[in-house]
């Protein structure tokens, strides 16, 4: 399995210290997994599949390849995306209350940042 998790960060050019920072997954985590010692849970699992834009199943036995985003609006498009779309998921222990109050916080930053770049 690991196999493949490297194979995808030689493909993207990233390293699994990027990952692991961009995840939360630690790194002792990621080289357990390397070295046999572990096997990451399916929660990490998911969190590693999100974050490559692969399904988990594609991450276990190199199956399904990268995960169709025709048809889906909200599917990340670029590096940047992908790494929102994690750091969303990775909100799963925040209420619903505190998970609003951060998205109201996040859109009035887009909104200060493009009024002072005169873009809104």
């Amino acid at each position: 399995m690991y196999e493949i998790f490297e194979k995808l960060l030689k493909s993207r050019g990233i390293t699994a210290y990027k990952v692991a920072k961009d995840t939360g997954i630690t790194t002792a985590t990621l080289t357990s997994w390397k070295q046999g010692k572990y096997v990451p849970k399916q929660d990490k699992l998911q969190k590693i599949a999100d974050y490559f834009n692969v399904s988990v199943d594609y991450l276990i036995n190199g199956k399904d390849g990268e995960k169709e985003d025709n048809n889906n609006d909200y599917a990340a498009k670029d590096k940047m995306e992908r790494e929102m779309l994690v750091l969303c998921r990775s909100m799963e222990d925040v209420s619903e209350e505190e998970k609003e109050a951060l998205i109201n916080n996040f859109k009035n930053s887009i909104d200060i940042f493009l009024k002072a770049k005169g873009l809104k």
